[in-house]
Formats: structure tokens, C-alpha cells, sequence
């Protein structure tokens, strides 16, 4: 497999920005309509966008466009930046309860992450429980990226190839590596694959 060139580091660090302020749309749309007392019906006729799509955005299985976006947050009385905006500094300790782990965006198709770490501030890594449909995979073109990933496998197996080497990871099996090798992930299975899915950023 061709060694792909790695992303620079500020490159990096912007869409790891860009993602967490994506990941941070629904939760924020969520807290406040329920702060507000409002039922997904509520707020949907007050939006004037269908309780399914807010559905979706609070569980960060969808992106809303920016017109959506106004809507909503017309809707709930806050400007749009209020969405976008990178929180401040959060407390140095975060409890993610078993019931309630935050959806975490991705643009794989059949990967479903469940957050179970803090933000990336003032935290350097993040992890989630990874659930990955058989076939599902990461894409036609190698993935670099700078900082590392862990990957421990709760069940089901999971193929891993890094700068060209196959890394068959069954239940029990761990796996970390410098993020800006080249690789790429399939679930060759039949059934679903499980995993805590770690990433450390390098700065």
C-alpha cells in the first residue's frame, strides 16, 4: 500500500476543531430544548423543521444545514454562534453516565460512536465505544493523521492495515499506532464489531 503524505500538524488540529464543534451541536440543541420544557413535537412546530431531523441533530446522526440551524436556534432564542462556538474551558474532570454517552459525529457509514471521554479541552485524548456493521470500512483512501490511536476489541473482529501490514484483532486484542502511518479498517465479519476506540492528539 502507497504511504500516503500525513496532514500537517495545523491542518490536524483544525479539523479535529471543526469536529468537536460539530459533536457539540446536538447535545447543545438537546440541553436547551429540555431546559426550556419543550417536546421534540414543540419545538419542531416552533422551528418550523421536522421532529425527526431534530431528532437526528441531537443525536449527531445528522449535521443540520445552516438554514435548519436558524431555525432552530430562532426557535430556542439563541443566535446561531451559540452553536458553533467552542465552549470555555471545562472542568478538568468529566463523568459520562452509562445511560447517557454522547453520540460522536463520523463520516463513516455503518462506524456508530458513543462518546464515553471528556472534550478535547482541556483533555488531549478522546475515546468511544465503536460499534462497526460487517462490511463497513474506512474508505477507499488510507487514513494519516498525526497523534496515535488504541484500539482494544470488546467483540466480534476487526481488520487493521498500517503501512501495509494485516493486523487481525479479535476479542481481547489490543492495538496502538502512530496515527500518521498510513491505514485503513474493515469489518470483514458477519455480525457487528465492538470496540473502545481511543485517539491522542499530539499537542
Amino acid at each position: 500500500m502507497t504511504k500516503t503524505k500525513p496532514a500537517s500538524a495545523t491542518s490536524v488540529r483544525m479539523e479535529e476543531n471543526v469536529d468537536e464543534i460539530v459533536s457539540s451541536i446536538g447535545p447543545k440543541v438537546k440541553r436547551l430544548r429540555q431546559e426550556q420544557r419543550l417536546s421534540l413535537q414543540q419545538l419542531a412546530v416552533k422551528a418550523e423543521v421536522s421532529a425527526a431531523a431534530i431528532h437526528k441533530i441531537e443525536r449527531n446522526d445528522m449535521v443540520p444545514t445552516i438554514t435548519t440551524l436558524l431555525k432552530v436556534a430562532s426557535a430556542l432564542d439563541r443566535p446561531v454562534t451559540f452553536f458553533v462556538e467552542q465552549d470555555g474551558r471545562p472542568d478538568p474532570v468529566a463523568f459520562t453516565p452509562a445511560s447517557d454517552r454522547p453520540a460522536v459525529y463520523t463520516p463513516h457509514a455503518g462506524l456508530t460512536l458513543a462518546g464515553v471521554s471528556g472534550p478535547y479541552a482541556p483533555f488531549r485524548s478522546a475515546a468511544a465505544l465503536a460499534t462497526v456493521d460487517p462490511g463497513a470500512d474506512s474508505g477507499d483512501k488510507p487514513l494519516a493523521h498525526a497523534g496515535e490511536e488504541l484500539v482494544f476489541m470488546l467483540e466480534g473482529t476487526m481488520t487493521f492495515d498500517i503501512a501495509g501490514t494485516r493486523h487481525e484483532v479479535g476479542p481481547g486484542d489490543a492495538l496502538h499506532f502512530m496515527g500518521d502511518q498510513a491505514h485503513h479498517w474493515v469489518n470483514e465479519g458477519k455480525g457487528e464489531a465492538r470496540l473502545l476506540w481511543v485517539a491522542l492528539r499530539d499537542s
